[in-house]
């Protein structure tokens, strides 16, 4: 009784609470990335300048994170909908009626809509809680994908005069405890703490995943508590995301055309036309002389002003011929 209610409540929290949540973070992301498509910025690799990009390319990679997300979580529904029911204490059944499994799980499955079934194997599904451990698995992948964005929102906001400042995230708080004016990132920043919960959660329903000892598992309260917890944070902090963040995020389209133009990976762009040691000199001078791109490559090549216009096109660069 005990595993079959464990499946049913994780079912319905991931059906009723969290996967409808992340849809709609999904849908928020997808619309940020709409709007922000016209903005063109650096690319960042390894924390340094890259070719350029678009802000609504960097937003399309968070919704589709987030979308992977939802179908690993979804996944992991067709091991929960079965139900050990009448295994008994080891698997074989012994003093239930041999119609009482299926009967109940029929029951179970039209009064709640969805597909239980008897398991494929009743000392499996005794002896292990593999499903848990697997929906945890998918849980703590959605949290990765949560604190990835969630930091990247951190640094692409930072500032207002020294970082980043291509973004600015909606003040939800009226300052630090120490520094006046100073609006912190609280929103994303408890997404990250989310994130950290949710893979500790993991790590302990892994743990009892690997306590199954013989024929029944004895940590599977344990594992439940955790996992239910995981769904809850995680389908909170995705409304919370969405309402108190991404809904009213602006782009500093400014700050972003000022870093795109001054970055020196532009200089890639060069490569095919003069080569990859002279685009890399190209780049160096431009960075010692604090000029752009297009006025050392001026000086160095021969290429008319016309013919620099179209291969340093910044916007033109974040619509590559490769796809």
């Amino acid at each position: 009784m005990i595993p079959t209610a464990i499946h049913l409540a994780t079912v319905a929290a991931i059906d009723d609470d969290l996967l409808p949540a992340l849809r709609d973070l999904r849908d928020a992301l997808a619309s940020n990335a709409n709007e922000f498509d016209d903005v063109v910025k650096t690319g960042r690799t390894h924390l340094q300048d890259a070719v350029p990009m678009r802000l609504g390319q960097e937003f399309s990679g968070y919704a589709s994170q987030i979308d992977h997300g939802l179908e690993r979580v979804a996944a992991t529904r067709d091991d929960l909908l079965e139900l050990p029911l009448g295994g008994t204490a080891v698997g074989t059944g012994m003093n239930v009626h041999t119609e009482f499994p299926k009967s109940v799980i029929d029951l179970l499955a039209r009064e709640t809509g969805r597909k239980f079934r008897l398991p494929d194997d009743r000392f499996e599904a005794i002896a292990n809680r593999d499903a848990l451990v697997w929906t945890s698995g998918a849980l703590k992948t959605v949290a990765a994908s949560m604190m990835k964005i969630a930091n990247d929102l951190r640094w692409l906001s930072s500032g207002p005069r020294t970082g980043l400042r291509e973004i600015t995230l909606p003040a939800v708080q009226p300052g630090s405890s120490f520094m006046p004016g100073k609006i912190n990132p609280v929103i994303p920043e408890s997404a990250c703490q989310v994130a950290g919960q949710v893979i500790g959660n993991d790590v302990a329903v892994t743990v009892g995943g690997q306590a199954g000892n013989l024929d029944l598992n004895v940590m599977q309260p344990m594992m439940a508590d955790n996992v239910w917890q995981s769904i809850d944070l995680l389908a909170n902090v995705s409304e919370t995301l969405v309402e108190r963040c991404l809904a009213d995020i602006e782009a500093n389209a400014d700050v972003c055309g000022e870093y795109a133009e001054k970055t020196p990976a532009v200089a890639t762009a060069l490569a095919p036309h003069v080569g990859y040691d002279e685009a890399s000199a190209i780049a160096k001078q431009a960075v010692d002389e604090n000029r752009t791109i297009q006025a050392v490559a001026a000086e160095r090549t021969d290429l008319r002003d016309e013919e620099l216009d179209a291969i340093l096109d910044l916007r033109k660069m974040t619509e590559p011929s490769v796809y």
